[in-house]
């Protein structure tokens, strides 16, 4: 199903123009999820930038909100309006602008009639991959942290070092300098550095 999906997509980017009309629906949704979302995003900017058609672009990647920011003149968002009261939800049944940052798929199960035991597991499955995900995105940022210190030190060294040198050099008259003594002070200067 994922092949006819993008079969479709590829003949929608291939023949349609600045006249068309393109509506297209949870483009990239039939692959895992950063693959749809890559795809999903390529093809947004495809149509904006080189097609420049008139799009209704549904997806419930909610990076994709990041596009208006970077398009403004040529994307909006709209979203359904949502109303909660508490743990429920009411679907208004109303488009107003601007995107939502989060997903409704657990109580649109339950407005389907999804037997109670499947959503509590799914409620269970749910909180434990949203743990899952937030435990990675700390360690992420620990890690990108340890290694901007790691750079940030780096950084200090060479300056140091570069500090040193300079006024190593600027101390020399090098009208008085003899070649063989100044070749003596690079391989001095040299070893400081590599130290």
């Amino acid at each position: 199903t994922f092949m006819v999906e993008m079969n479709e997509v590829s003949y929608i980017l291939a023949n349609a123009t600045t006249k068309s009309l393109l509506i297209l629906d949870e483009v990239g949704r039939g692959t895992s999820t950063f693959d749809g979302l890559s795809i999903a995003w390529a093809v947004s900017e495809y149509i904006v930038q080189k097609i420049q058609a008139r799009t209704l672009f549904a997806t419930h990647y909610h990076e994709l909100m990041e596009l208006v920011e970077k398009e403004p003149q040529a994307m909006l968002n709209l979203s359904m309006a949502v109303q909660e009261k508490g743990s429920e939800v009411i679907f208004l049944r109303k488009v107003v602008a601007g995107g939502i940052d989060r997903s409704y798929g657990l109580h649109v199960a339950k407005l389907a009639g999804l037997p109670r035991v499947v959503l509590n597991r799914a409620e269970e499955k749910l909180h434990e991959l949203e743990e899952i995900a937030l435990s990675s995105n700390i360690k992420l940022k620990n890690r990108k942290a340890q290694a901007q210190t790691i750079v940030s030190k780096a950084s200090s060294q060479v300056e140091l070092q570069e500090t040193k040198l300079y006024a190593a050099i600027s101390q020399l008259n090098l009208d008085q300098l003899r070649p063989l003594e100044a070749l003596e002070l690079l391989y001095k200067l040299k070893a400081e550095i590599v130290e």
